[in-house]
């Protein structure tokens, strides 16, 4: 398609955009009395409109039934989770059976890597990459403490080429078979949350299985944008949280992929607790462990209901556009903010002030280093009522997410972006 920098063409867009109904489903917060610009959805969705009567029916039934509400309420709470399972299913290409709905993203990380990090004095490395999100390297060092080991000896990082903004599979492909006897995990990121990569998730993890070491994803920066098929790639684990581009709202519920081959393992080291047990025999008491047959068996507290609500109310629209026609519209939306902001570096001929960072592999992000103005450019879109992300030390992230975001949002952005370099 060959793009326009124009109002009319940006609208041209939007009318033949099938999606374009959905953006009515948000709430925006209000700047000048109009919508901001919004570009954060991979930090924090936008609430959906119907998240409210989610909320309420919870609401109404814990008022009107007490403790009944476990199993007398419309959407009875002692299974509720299980009602996220199948939606979440079709978003990352999995089986029902292999989806669980629980705690938060680094919780459940640890959960997981009690189960798929089991070192060996032979296999005890982990392969992770360079600049992965904070949360996600402290997760890192303190399991290795808690196994006795040093990150100087277990953790291999992958690094960038110099001069270079993005991994290159090949160089990953290359690590894995140099340290093929010693790994015992790769666990990367699924979408890179710094430069917006993402990771040839099938191939990598493809070539770390045939060495004999686990793989996991975090899919934080990945679920709800980009298309997954975890189960068919071979995944053995997997992760995620709910409120970017699930909108599901601020630290709310994270989502769990447990490769089924792993289900009623015996053997397998797994913290347990009271809501992994079968359903038929739960409420009996016993004292023994008998686990669910599915990724339910991972559960330890019941489910937190209203952290799952506003989760089941975003899935909901999900269903009903599916992750082939927001992927089709990702693509494009994206493809013309890369255009706008091409357009604005060729017309300042002498200096390229905004270089892209994210490559071709992607999913609806955008990262920009701001040569020349750092910040200051930052604080005057905030100020003229565009939300952008900035990361240290000059980089402004762009996600224009399909769901929310218009064609002619980004026209605009383009006329406020131009205004101020």
């Amino acid at each position: 398609m060959e793009f326009k920098n124009t109002r009319e063409f940006a609208q041209l867009l939007d009318s033949k955009d099938t999606l374009q109904s959905y953006k009515q489903e948000f709430i925006f917060p209000q700047f000048n009395n109009k919508n901001v610009l919004y570009f954060t959805g991979n930090s924090l969705g936008l609430q959906p409109k119907r998240t409210r009567g989610f909320l309420d029916e919870i609401l109404n039934d814990w008022g009107n039934l007490a403790v009944e509400g476990h199993f007398y309420a419309d959407k009875p709470w002692w299974d509720y989770h299980q009602r996220l399972a199948a939606p979440l299913a079709k978003v990352v290409g999995a089986q029902t059976s292999e989806i669980t709905v629980m705690n938060t993203l680094t919780v459940n990380l640890h959960l997981l890597m009690v189960s798929f990090y089991q070192p060996t004095k032979k296999r005890y490395k982990i392969i992770c990459e360079e600049k992965a999100f904070p949360s996600d390297q402290y997760m890192f060092l303190s399991q290795l403490r808690n196994h006795g080991l040093t990150p100087q000896d277990a953790l291999i990082v992958l690094k960038k080429r110099p001069g270079e903004n993005h991994w290159r599979t090949s160089d990953i492909l290359e690590k894995i078979e140099l340290h093929r006897d010693e790994l015992a995990l790769v666990l990367i990121g699924g979408v890179n949350y710094y430069n917006g990569q993402v990771f040839d998730i099938k191939t990598i993890t493809k070539a770390a299985k045939q060495t004999g070491a686990m793989v996991g994803w975090d899919l934080a920066h990945a679920a709800g944008n980009i298309p997954l098929e975890l189960h068919n790639w071979e995944v053995d684990f997997a992760a995620w949280c709910s409120y970017k581009y699930m909108n599901s709202g601020p630290g709310n519920a994270s989502g769990v992929f447990i490769n089924q081959k792993y289900h009623n393992r015996k053997d397998i080291a797994r913290f347990e607790g009271w809501w992994g047990t079968k359903k038929e025999t739960r409420f009996q008491m016993k004292p023994e462990f008998e686990p669910m047959e599915n990724a339910d068996a991972w559960q330890i507290s019941n489910p937190a209901v209203m952290t799952m609500a506003p989760y089941l109310a975003s899935l909901e629209m999900f269903e009903e556009v599916g992750m082939q026609a927001l992927n089709a519209k990702s693509k494009t939306l994206t493809g013309y903010l890369e255009f706008i902001l091409d357009d604005i570096n060729s017309e300042n001929k002498n200096q390229k002030t905004l270089e892209i960072i994210t490559p071709k592999d992607r999913g609806c992000q955008l990262s920009l280093f701001v040569h020349g103005k750092g910040r200051e450019l930052f604080d005057y879109l905030m100020n003229n009522g565009v939300i952008v992300d900035w990361r240290e030390p000059n980089v402004i992230r762009l996600a224009p997410v399909p769901f929310y975001n218009s064609f002619e949002d980004l026209y605009e952005f383009g006329q406020i972006l131009k205004a101020g370099i």
